[in-house]
């Protein structure tokens, strides 16, 4: 195994340990929101646009140069699939929501009655967010091959708080559900992600529009975190979140 593979297995070991750790965070408020969430979504968000979005430039680059052409046909192409990830993922939550919850049974063993939402949505969520997470798995291995030590650290902290963020949410949307089937899952997907990186090299326009599709992904996700009123989000931290790790992005 090369060193880049071995590196990039790293990081998936710490994006590993993100989803592991939340079972252990039961401090964490998620209503009121606790600040320090509200903070990770800042620095998530931080990196999406201050390191993805120029990415999405570069992948747009790639995608003309495979296409041959600059035509108005492709010319925003990537941008457009960042458009289609924040839509996706948009979807897929509201479609989650509409499926509802599964009713709880007053007299019904402890167990049960933590199954909080029905299969349909547990499952739509659990898909939608292993392919996130693939995606991610497979972008760790050519960050590892081709960026610094600098900026593939700066990728690990923020994705990894990202993933904290999502799991948290997962765990309170299907609970009992998400620990014994939904974690597993996404931690897996994480891991088959990092084995196709490493066995398969996808040429550079399809690269650049995953990361345009996972830039949109990460918006959403961490707005529809911190927008809904019922959630007493907390602005300051957020701001300072993103303000202040958008600094040290730009001065890595």
């Amino acid at each position: 195994m090369e060193r880049a593979e071995l590196v990039a297995l790293g990081v998936v070991l710490v994006l590993i340990v993100a989803h592991l750790v939340p079972p252990k965070l039961a401090f964490i408020e998620l209503t009121p929101r606790s600040w320090m969430l509200s903070a990770a979504g800042g620095i998530s968000v931080a990196y999406v646009f201050v390191h993805l979005l120029p990415e999405i430039a570069e992948a747009q680059a790639a995608v003309e140069a495979s296409t041959g052409t600059a035509s108005a046909g492709v010319e925003r192409h990537a941008y457009v699939i960042a458009l289609v990830g924040l839509a996706v993922f948009y979807g897929l939550e509201r479609a989650a929501v509409t499926w509802g919850r599964s009713p709880r049974v007053e007299d019904a063993p402890a167990e049960q009655s933590l199954l909080a939402t029905t299969p349909a949505a547990f499952w739509l969520s659990v898909v939608s967010f292993a392919i996130y997470n693939a995606i991610i798995g497979y972008l760790v291995v050519r960050r590892a091959e081709h960026h610094s030590w600098g900026e593939l650290a700066a990728f690990t902290v923020a994705i990894a708080l990202h993933f904290l963020i999502n799991d948290l949410s997962l765990r309170a949307h299907h609970q009992r559900r998400y620990d014994r089937a939904g974690r597993p899952v996404l931690v897996g997907a994480i891991v088959a992600g990092w084995l196709v990186g490493v066995t398969t090299e996808l040429s550079d326009a399809s690269v650049g529009l995953a990361i345009a599709f996972l830039a949109g992904g990460i918006i959403l996700n961490v707005m529809k975190e911190e927008m809904p009123q019922e959630r007493q989000s907390r602005f300051l931290p957020l701001a300072v979140g993103a303000f202040a790790y958008a600094a040290l992005l730009l001065a890595v």
